[in-house]
C-alpha cells in the first residue's frame, strides 16, 4: 500500500488513470434493463482515499432497482433523463417516503435505509447516484430468500412456504443491480419477455 499521496501518484502516473469511462463498462452499463455502474475504489483506483462512489444509474422502459439498502453509505439521487418513482423506509414503524425523480430533481436515502426505485415509462431513465464511502456495499432484500438462511425460520418469520426449493429459480439475479420492474408496464411498452436467445427485449425487437 501507498504510504503518502506522492506514493499513490507514482503509481498512476498517466493522465488516462484519471479518467473513468461509465459506458464502457458495457455489462453494467446497459438499457435492457439496466445496471448501475460504480466509480469506485476497486473501479477506478484514483479514488482511493477519498470517501465516495459515483454510480451511474441506467433503468431502460419498465425496468427498476429491487428493495436493496446500503449498509456502510447513504446515497444520494438526481435524476438527469426521464422519470423514475423511488420508494424508501428507514426502519420499523417509520412511514415509506415516495418520490418522483425527474431531471434536476433528487432525493437521499440514508445509511441502512432500505429503498427501491421504477421506471414506469416506455422511454429509458437515467440516474446519478454518490455514496459517502468507498465500499458503501449494496444488499438486495430478496437474496434472504436464497441465502442459505434456513428456510423453516425465514418461513415462520413471513407467515407461510415462502421458501422452497423452486424458490431460487423464482428469484431475480444481482445481476447488473437492475431487473425488469411489472407485467403492466412491460405489456403497455410492447416489452417481450424473451426473444429467440432468451434475452429480453425492447419493444418486439
Amino acid at each position: 500500500m501507498a504510504a503518502t499521496q506522492l506514493d499513490r501518484l507514482a503509481l498512476l502516473p498517466s493522465s488516462a488513470d484519471w479518467t473513468f469511462d461509465f459506458t464502457a463498462q458495457q455489462f453494467f452499463y446497459n438499457w435492457a434493463p439496466g445496471g448501475v455502474t460504480n466509480m469506485n475504489a476497486a473501479t477506478f483506483p484514483a479514488t482511493r482515499g477519498n470517501g465516495l462512489t459515483l454510480a451511474m444509474v441506467n433503468l431502460g422502459p419498465c425496468a427498476m432497482l429491487p428493495p436493496h439498502f446500503h449498509p456502510r453509505a447513504a446515497n444520494w439521487v438526481v435524476a438527469v433523463k426521464g422519470n423514475t418513482t423511488t420508494w424508501m423506509q428507514e426502519e420499523n414503524g417509520a412511514h415509506t417516503i415516495v418520490t418522483c425523480l425527474t431531471p434536476g430533481k433528487a432525493t437521499i436515502f440514508p445509511a441502512g435505509s432500505m429503498h427501491m426505485m421504477a421506471n414506469n415509462e416506455c422511454e429509458p431513465a437515467q440516474l446519478v447516484s454518490a455514496l459517502n464511502d468507498e465500499d458503501a456495499g449494496t444488499l438486495n432484500i430478496g437474496q434472504i430468500f436464497t441465502n442459505g438462511f434456513a428456510p423453516e425460520w425465514v418461513n415462520a418469520a413471513f407467515g407461510g412456504n415462502i421458501v422452497n426449493d423452486n424458490t431460487a429459480g423464482k428469484m431475480q439475479p444481482v445481476g447488473t443491480g437492475a431487473n425488469w420492474g411489472s407485467a403492466e408496464c412491460m405489456s403497455r411498452c410492447k416489452i417481450m419477455p424473451r426473444d429467440a436467445t432468451g434475452r429480453p427485449t425492447e419493444h418486439g425487437k
